[in-house]
């Protein structure tokens, strides 16, 4: 009995040690990743369009339309019934409701900008994060597709309007407004007596 005893005490220190290992890693789990980011579409090797998801840190994940290729400002969602009618296609929030279970997303609703059409939908992330699926569907999951987005990298934000950033971003606005150059001096800057406001940007 003491031979045996003697045995495991060189192993304790060992499980011991495997015990630590194991509650230090652990906690790392919690960390996974998130569909939070910008997205790219792509369709015969080519993108399509960037889509912003923006976590409110109550556990509901939004999806904006960051960039469409080509970009056009003045397309409209013409046929949307909702808060979103006429409104801009580019910055538009149409991924709504997502709810976060650990990588996959569920309980949310998609918009189609070209007919208006609302679906159900679904997403869940890749373990690497680099990859994110979404799937609209009607009335049953069976009943739809799936679409598969790239992960675009941080720089990638310096290229999405400023405007959207301030809008579903605002703690990001100051960096992004910071990025922009300078509004041009009036022509009669020099003659006026009052300092002239540059005219608001038209979005």
């Amino acid at each position: 009995m003491s031979n045996a005893r003697s045995r495991l005490r060189p192993t304790l220190p060992i499980v011991t040690g495997l015990a630590m290992l194991l509650v230090a890693v652990l906690p790392g789990r919690a960390a996974e990743p998130t569909a939070a980011g910008l997205w790219q579409k792509i369709e015969d090797g080519k993108p399509v369009v960037w889509v912003l998801v923006v976590d409110h840190h109550d556990g509901i994940f939004e999806g904006v339309i960051a960039k469409t290729f080509p970009e056009d400002p003045n397309e409209i969602c013409a046929k949307c019934t909702d808060d979103r009618k006429n409104a801009p296609v580019l910055g538009i929030s149409f991924i709504r409701n997502m709810k976060r279970d650990g990588l996959k997303y569920e309980d949310g609703n998609v918009l189609d900008p070209r007919d208006g059409k609302i679906y159900k939908a679904k997403m869940s992330v890749s373990p690497d994060g680099q990859t994110l699926t979404m799937r609209g569907y009607w009335g049953i999951s069976l009943l739809g597709r799936d679409e598969t987005w790239y992960r675009l990298p941080d720089t990638s934000m310096a290229s999405v309007d400023p405007a959207i950033v301030a809008k579903y971003l605002p703690a990001q606005a100051p960096a992004a407004a910071a990025k922009l150059p300078p509004a041009p001096a009036p022509a009669n800057a020099k003659k006026a007596a009052t300092p002239v406001t540059p005219a608001a940007p038209a979005h």
